[in-house]
Order: C-alpha cells, then sequence, then structure tokens
C-alpha cells in the first residue's frame, strides 16, 4: 500500500465508488451524477490545486483503491479538512487505515499543519465506527475552526480532530 498522486488511469475505478450506493449512501455530494469526464477533471485541477491534497491509495499493483485528502487547506490556522472515500472492493483490507493514517501524517509532519480534523453525520453508522474504533478523538464542534459548514451543520455533525504533538 502507498499514497500517490492521482493518475489519469484512477478515473474509472474512482467513478466505480462514485456510482455504488453503499459507499455514497450518506454522503453529502450527489455522486450518482458524476461521469468519468468529472472524475478525469478532477484529477487535473488536482495536480495544481494548492488548496486541497487528493492523493490515491493504491495497492502493490499499483490500482487505485481509494482517494484520501487534506480539503480547505489553511497555511493560516496552519489546518486542513480530512476526507477519504474507498471502492467497496477495498473495504476491511486495512487501505483506509492505511490511507488515513498517512495522510494525516503528511498533513502534520511534512505540510507543519498543527491540526487535521474531520465530522461525520450521525447516521453514516461505518464511518463513526471506522474512526472510534482506530481511536480518533472526537472533540466537542466548539472546538473546531473549520470552513464551508453553516453553523447548524457543525452541530449536527460528529467531529475529530488530530493534532501536532
Amino acid at each position: 500500500m502507498k499514497l500517490r498522486k492521482l493518475e489519469m488511469k484512477d478515473a474509472p475505478l474512482m467513478l466505480e465508488w462514485m456510482h455504488d450506493e453503499s459507499v455514497v449512501e450518506n454522503l453529502a455530494a450527489n455522486f450518482a451524477a458524476k461521469k468519468i469526464e468529472d472524475c478525469e477533471a478532477f484529477i487535473e485541477f488536482s495536480k495544481k490545486d494548492e488548496n486541497n491534497l487528493n492523493l490515491a491509495i493504491v495497492d502493490e499493483n499499483d490500482e487505485y483503491m481509494g482517494t484520501a485528502s487534506l480539503k480547505h487547506i489553511n497555511r493560516e490556522s496552519k489546518n486542513a479538512e480530512f476526507a477519504i472515500a474507498m471502492r467497496t472492493c477495498a473495504m476491511g483490507k486495512g487501505f483506509s487505515k492505511y490511507g488515513m493514517a498517512e495522510i494525516i501524517r503528511v498533513g502534520l509532519e511534512e505540510m507543519g499543519l498543527d491540526e487535521v480534523y474531520w465530522c461525520v453525520s450521525p447516521v453514516n453508522k461505518r464511518a463513526v465506527r471506522f474512526y472510534d474504533k482506530n481511536g480518533y478523538p472526537r472533540v466537542p464542534h466548539n472546538e473546531i475552526k473549520c470552513v464551508g459548514y453553516t453553523e447548524e451543520q457543525i452541530k449536527e455533525f460528529i467531529w475529530y480532530s488530530v493534532k501536532k504533538a
């Protein structure tokens, strides 16, 4: 397993998870409407995007298993929001655990961030179980300084945060 930059060859497998109802059922975006061109545009934009880091999680044969991301990278606040999306075939095989730990390490150690945070809807029981099982600390919503969420959304989500030691 490793993280690497997204490549065009990843687009069909990225689209696979986007069209998998079991993967996207509790996510806010309408991934079912995405087309291969959307995946290709996302990959191309990721090459020059300075506010987000999107990396492929791949197996030993360099096959795309999912994407681990740091979004809304704020160099002043020294924080970023974590996100992950995995193909169903990669679930339960350690790819999520590896990709999450590694992208958080990249953010805190290589990018010099002080905090990586994320949220999850309480209805997304698979994600909540995963984060809790892997020991990621929950934090009160009023401790999170993030962008892109309304005050009401901030209150309704479960929040997690990993800070630099």
